[in-house]
């Protein structure tokens, strides 16, 4: 466990903006800042950050939180993991143990498990068998020690078990060394996963090791020449891509993302100056890892080795990109070479002028392609049907209408007869959306019309509880109250009121409660406390994906009003409104009665009370400046 103090020490110190833009690509709006939900794929960005309240909101998908939560969210941290990951990021010291590894939750076991197995691979270079065999590789790749250093290389020694009786010793049981995938068994021995071969670490986007990529140094056709680690419940290859942790923040400043094929692929171009550079490590392309990259940037440039074969596979998965409505441009490679050999060979400057000069987007790259089969009629028909196919996947119609233009000019053909072709696809697309739909809307059933004033009491039951959860804290100049704040106006004025929504009930009672007690809260008591039941709630009442630009005072010269400015009178105006729609609920709950009552015996409470609201309903219209209807 870790002590209140220090949690509180980590969460004072914490800036949720810093937080979140590790993970996602902010950019200002305002007193906020905006991007494109990390949870969801979407061209319009909603997810927010404000950094006065220190919390997130996506309304995409309605998730919200402070950074803790965020974590949480974004990389599967437990809330201990993500104190300890803002713990070491800012500098507040936190005990753990090192014993008792087993008490944590699985995923928290398998990261400290992973981690500890990172270090001794690490403290194996350190030995004579890691000086003559990695070191010297690595020495012979032209690896630095700092990059060895900054990826956290290291080297599995040339034994069975070197690393499992290590784990043991540490107090590691036999199921999470399983689960981590770092031991093999065979006729109930146990031997080590890597052994004799230089360590790659895996690394999340907090910058812990999740698994490992390992490199044979001998030469044995009947060993693979790399081998990585399964997949866990915490490293899942297709949501992976090596070197992120390290180029994440260059990525975002450049605004474009570097992708190729292998570990030293990546650590070469970082050695040479060039940061924004990932590797998908030997896998085709996924979705997932096209959205990890898009939190950064919408630009990626592949840089494929010299290797046609290669190319021509590589290819097929490129229309996921496309699909995913990022950029995309291709580099090959001299015949022979690949980023690692070239980088070497020609240094940064020579290497970024040859990426300059020489990058196609993925259309004209396939076109020219298609010039190397001229002559086969088959194979230019197939390649033409396939750049019509790529071009159909771009969600933008104005991209679409312009690389089709394109096409047609480089291929010399009919544009017209491209159009067509892909009309042809997106119609066959179209259609079994529409069929998927209609099924859909005739299995739905026609959900019943709500009532307006339940509605109504709903909308002015929020926006209550929303002043008050945003405004608590402010300072209130009214006559007869007892302290200057909005929390002791709002009580006075609803003390009358019976809120519907349990939620906001309870809300009000927290505040009631401390109010009491001279304390006088804000959202980050609610965020810090126990209560699940209405954090979503608060997250929600307290995040404004609008707000009135600047520019109207600053260009302009035009003065907006904004909320604060007539605390008050919204505040009194929302609690009127809401009375108002409450009374009238009253009234249509007794005209009920009325209509099932004796007509012989007409209870005169009943007719009272009517009397009763009626004038009420009449008195509140008349305050809001209504009379008919409000």
């Amino acid at each position: 466990m870790i002590e209140e103090s220090v949690i509180r020490e980590v969460k004072e110190r914490l800036d949720i903006v810093e937080v979140i833009g590790d993970f996602v690509s902010l950019k200002r709006s305002g007193s906020s800042y905006k991007a494109l939900s990390p949870f969801t794929n979407e061209k319009t960005p909603s997810f927010f950050v404000s950094p006065s309240k220190q919390i997130f909101k996506c309304f995409s998908t309605g998730k919200g939180g402070d950074a803790i939560e965020f974590l949480k969210e974004v990389e599967g941290m437990t809330y201990i993991d993500a104190i300890k990951y803002l713990g070491e990021k800012y500098g507040v010291e936190i005990n753990e143990s090192t014993s008792g590894y087993e008490q944590n939750n699985d995923k928290e076991s398998l990261l400290i498990l992973l981690n500890k197995s990172k270090d001794f691979y690490i403290e194996n270079l350190k030995t004579d068998e890691g000086k003559n065999i990695a070191l010297t590789y690595f020495n012979h790749r032209k690896i630095s020690v700092d990059m060895i250093k900054k990826f956290e290389l290291g080297y599995s020694l040339d034994k069975w078990d070197s690393l499992y009786k290590f784990l043991i010793k540490n107090q590691f049981s036999d199921d999470n060394i399983i689960k981590a995938g770092l031991i093999l068994e065979n006729n109930n021995k146990k031997y080590d996963r890597f052994r004799n071969r230089v360590i790659f670490p895996i690394h999340n986007l907090s910058g812990k090791t999740i698994a490992f990529g390992a490199r044979i140094l001998t030469i044995d056709k009947k060993q693979p020449k790399y081998i990585n680690s399964p997949e866990t419940s915490l490293y899942i290859k297709s949501n992976i891509l090596y070197g992120l942790y390290q180029s994440k923040n260059e990525i975002r400043k450049l605004d474009n993302c570097f992708l190729v094929e292998g570990y030293t692929d990546v650590i070469s171009l970082f050695q040479i100056g060039i940061e924004n550079v990932v590797a998908s490590s030997g896998t085709s392309l996924t979705t997932n890892q096209i959205k990890l990259i898009s939190r950064y940037t919408k630009n990626i440039t592949i840089l494929f080795d010299g290797d046609k074969a290669g190319v021509a596979a590589s290819l097929r998965g490129m229309d996921l990109i496309l699909e995913n409505d990022m950029n995309v441009e291709i580099v090959s490679f001299p015949e022979g070479d690949d980023p690692d050999s070239y980088s070497k060979k020609v240094g940064k400057d020579k290497f970024q002028e040859f990426i300059d000069g020489n990058k196609k987007d993925l259309i004209t790259f396939k076109v020219n392609l298609l010039q190397e089969n001229e002559d086969n009629p088959v194979k230019k028909s197939e390649m033409i049907y396939d750049i019509v196919r790529s071009i159909s996947k771009i969600p933008n119609s104005i991209k679409r209408s312009l690389f089709l233009k394109e096409a047609s000019n480089s291929l010399e053909i009919n544009e017209q007869a491209l159009i067509s072709e892909m009309n042809k696809l997106l119609l066959g697309q179209g259609n079994k959306t529409i069929r998927s739909n209609q099924i859909i809307v005739n299995n739905e059933k026609e959900s019943p019309k709500e009532d307006s004033i339940n509605s109504a009491i709903d909308f002015y039951e929020r926006e209550c509880i929303r002043m008050l959860v945003n405004y608590g804290t402010s300072d209130f100049e009214v006559i007869g109250l007892d302290r200057k704040t909005f929390i002791d106006y709002f009580l006075k004025e609803i003390q009358d009121v019976e809120f519907e929504n349990k939620n906001y009930l309870k809300i009000i009672e927290v505040f009631k409660s401390e109010y009491k007690k001279d304390n006088v809260i804000d959202i980050n008591y609610f965020l810090s406390g126990d209560f699940i039941d209405i954090k979503d709630d608060i997250i929600d009442l307290s995040s404004n994906r609008y707000e009135i630009s600047k520019q109207w005072k600053n260009k302009f010269n035009i003065h907006v009003s904004e909320e604060s400015d007539s605390l008050k009178k919204t505040t009194y105006t929302n609690i009127l409104r809401l009375k108002f729609r409450l009374i009238r609920k009253m009234i249509k709950d007794n005209l009920q009665n009325l209509d099932k009552s004796d007509k012989q015996n007409i209870d005169e409470d009943v007719i009272k009370l009517h009397n009763k609201l009626k004038s009420a309903e009449v008195d509140i219209a008349k305050e809001l400046g209504n009379v008919t209807s409000v």
